[in-house]
């Protein structure tokens, strides 16, 4: 088996590890950060992540907290299979000889190009997900400009295709998904492999159990969002948008308005579930990939 099919499959079992074990906390991280500035004497929505579960269970149950997911579980095989293999073939092109153990800097630079790639899959599957994570908030918030109710991730495509510009529509929000996906992967694949050879006491890292591999892979996950989540409050913001009444212009303008109307804070809207969504989800991720990838040979 050559070793593009063999990261073709660790990344679609790491993928859906990270999604089965992610996406509740990224459905409230959603919920927080689209729920619109409440008017002056009014009180948001949502007053944090733990109300945005209940208020999610008692409105629409468990499979509330699942809702949006059909998108990225559709593509998720063609996402992770991406990145990991992207960053594959860019760790061949950068070795000095076969087997050669890349440096941590080599490995930014190969989440980097990863980061380049995953982004023209992220953005349609984002942009769907966000959609239908936060239309609840949205719809039950009055001025928030949202009147259509999406029946699930076909009908948001279809919809958006129909009214929004067709394919350019699905890609609304590209720049700021890029903008979180290369420094983003480039973070948390150059942090992953430093964890790696700081556990392992050097740079052979093939005996490392699976302990260490889940504490490098939840504090590598960590740090993509701790170094692109405004990024990724933008892109979300500019997704969710109103096609006919839009708020935003743009993603300058989107970050002068967050940042004019709410700080620095509004900014980091949905950190706490996005933090606590990356840990172990990646941890899971990293986890089925190495595993996955090491029994294929």
């Amino acid at each position: 088996m050559g070793d593009v099919v063999k990261d073709l499959t660790a990344g679609t079992v790491g993928g859906a590890a990270q999604l089965i074990c992610g996406h509740p906390f990224d459905t409230i991280k959603v919920k927080l950060q689209s729920q619109p500035t409440p008017l002056p004497g009014q009180l948001p929505k949502y007053a944090g992540a733990i109300d945005a579960v209940k208020q999610t269970i008692a409105a629409e149950g468990f499979g509330g907290l699942y809702k949006g997911m059909g998108a990225p579980l559709a593509t998720v095989a063609a996402f992770n299979a991406v990145l990991f293999t992207v960053r594959g073939q860019m760790e061949t092109l950068l070795r000095s000889e076969p087997g050669a153990t890349l440096t941590v800097g080599q490995q930014v630079i190969c989440g980097a190009g990863a980061g380049v790639a995953v982004s023209v899959l992220a953005c349609p599957t984002e942009l769907i997900k966000c959609r239908l994570q936060a239309q609840s908030a949205l719809a039950g918030t009055a001025g928030a400009g949202v009147a259509v109710k999406y029946g699930g991730p076909m009908d948001v495509a279809k919809q958006v295709l129909r009214s929004e510009g067709g394919v350019r529509g699905l890609f609304k929000g590209f720049v700021p998904t890029m903008a979180r996906e290369i420094p983003g992967n480039a973070a948390m694949f150059g942090v992953y492999e430093a964890l790696k050879q700081y556990f392992a006491g050097g740079e052979d890292t093939s005996k490392l159990g699976r302990g260490s591999l889940i504490v490098a892979g939840g504090l590598a996950g960590g740090s993509f969002w701790g170094l692109v989540y405004p990024t990724d409050v933008v892109k979300s913001v500019i997704q969710v948008d109103d096609y006919k009444n839009p708020k935003f212009s743009g993603s300058i303008d989107a970050f002068r308005k967050i940042l004019a109307s709410e700080g620095i804070k509004g900014l980091y809207k949905g950190f706490t579930p996005a933090m606590a969504r990356s840990v172990p989800a990646n941890a899971a991720c990293f986890l089925a990939y190495e595993v996955t990838r090491s029994s294929l040979g």
